[in-house]
């Protein structure tokens, strides 16, 4: 008899199948251990076959995590770049007679390379491949992008500079899919950053106007995205340096930054990531404001010019206003009141403590809100309470 459409299984062919599932999971578990051994077993041996090179492909495609098998993979390749570059083959293909011996030299030629390093240049690119399709399946593993990072650093060292450039550029767009794919993938954005310095580099040519444009598209397309969020906030000390702002420019520059992540904020308020970019901002702030900021701390600030104390107090005057603001309709919402105690301390520090800034009221009014909100910083909100205290 059928149960709401559903035909009844007998308790015997559950246990059956659940029997034969359990020896399928052993036979793979089997197979594993054995392919494990036979890689080791191997490595210990000596043999740097392309049997052995095969068995670890097989082996991570299983468990991309194994990162004893990534090493074993690198030193398989070193063995074989070693090989290469000993082999001979170190004279550039530079005539068309040579060109025509084989389709190797005809490669190398057209690439302006010599047969080892047109050979290392098709085992990276070969290697660079066999990693695509596990970083779709597992975009998070700290072991393919750390294998992908190194692959591309031997380019770097055994390939003409204009060819590992080519692989570097490649990359970018690789780290742009892999971000469409997921944009909050700290992964991603990290190995972004180190494949944007590589191109950089043999070019001598910024591409922080290009990384921040990407980084504007990236926070529109998602405000909840703190990678995108930090990277914001390392390219604009670079942008204000390159683009030889002036202290207006400058303060234009993190007028509208402010007034981005404001909007941001009311849009969500709840959003922990903006409230980090808004604090950096806020940060840089009173960096700026210091008179005795060394050259190097100003350098790595938006505002790079000291400003005066009148400026920083109107700033966060400006913001506890509107961000008190925001309370309305998230009453419920910690940030907001962390964010309009810790600006109003630094306020009453400006002021020397005059109570006519903040409303000490006020203040303790907040801090009794976070007190109900953030249960699991008692002891912080406690001191903080002690510290208001006439």
């Amino acid at each position: 008899m059928a149960s709401h459409g559903v035909p009844r299984v007998s308790g015997t062919a559950t246990i059956d199948k659940s029997a034969a599932a359990r020896g399928e999971e052993q036979k793979q578990i089997a197979e594993y251990k054995a392919l494990e051994k036979n890689v080791i077993d191997r490595i210990k041996g000596k043999d740097f076959s392309n049997d052995t090179f095969q068995a670890t492909s097989r082996l991570l495609q299983q468990n991309p995590e194994y990162h004893t098998i990534w090493n074993y993979r690198r030193i398989l390749l070193q063995d074989v770049f070693r090989r290469e570059l000993a082999s001979g083959n170190s004279a550039v293909i530079t005539t068309q007679a040579d060109e025509a011996q084989n389709g190797d030299a005809q490669a190398a030629f057209t690439a302006g390379l010599t047969l080892a390093q047109q050979e290392i240049s098709l085992l990276l690119s070969e290697d660079l491949a066999f990693l695509i399709p596990l970083l779709k399946q597992y975009p998070k593993c700290y072991w393919i992008w750390n294998h992908r990072a190194w692959l591309l650093a031997e380019a770097t060292e055994l390939l003409p500079a204009r060819t590992a450039s080519q692989m570097w550029r490649g990359e970018l767009a690789l780290g742009s899919k892999m971000l469409v794919l997921d944009s909050r993938n700290f992964h991603a954005w990290s190995y972004r950053r180190s494949t944007v310095e590589q191109i950089e580099q043999p070019q001598k040519k910024s591409l922080a106007e290009d990384e921040f444009a990407y980084t504007t598209k990236m926070v529109n397309t998602n405000l909840s995205n703190f990678s995108a969020w930090h990277n914001r906030g390392q390219l604009l000390p670079r942008l204000s340096q390159e683009r030889q702002a002036t202290e207006a420019e400058r303060k234009t520059m993190f007028d509208a930054e402010l007034e981005l992540i404001t909007r941001a904020l009311y849009t969500d308020p709840y959003d922990q990531s903006l409230w980090f970019y808004h604090q950096y901002l806020m940060s840089t702030l009173v960096a700026a404001s210091s008179n005795d900021a060394n050259d190097d701390a100003r350098r790595t600030n938006i505002l790079a010019a000291p400003i005066s104390h009148a400026t920083m107090t109107a700033y966060l005057e400006q913001e506890i206003a509107s961000i008190e603001d925001m309370l309305d309709g998230a009453e419920d919402c910690k940030y907001i009141y962390q964010a309009l105690l810790e600006y109003s301390q630094r306020l009453h520090q400006l002021a020397k403590g005059s109570s006519d800034i903040v409303e000490a009221s006020k203040m303790a009014s907040w801090l009794d809100e976070v007190r109900k909100l953030d249960l699991l910083q008692e002891g912080r909100w406690l001191d903080l309470a002690v510290s208001l205290k006439p």
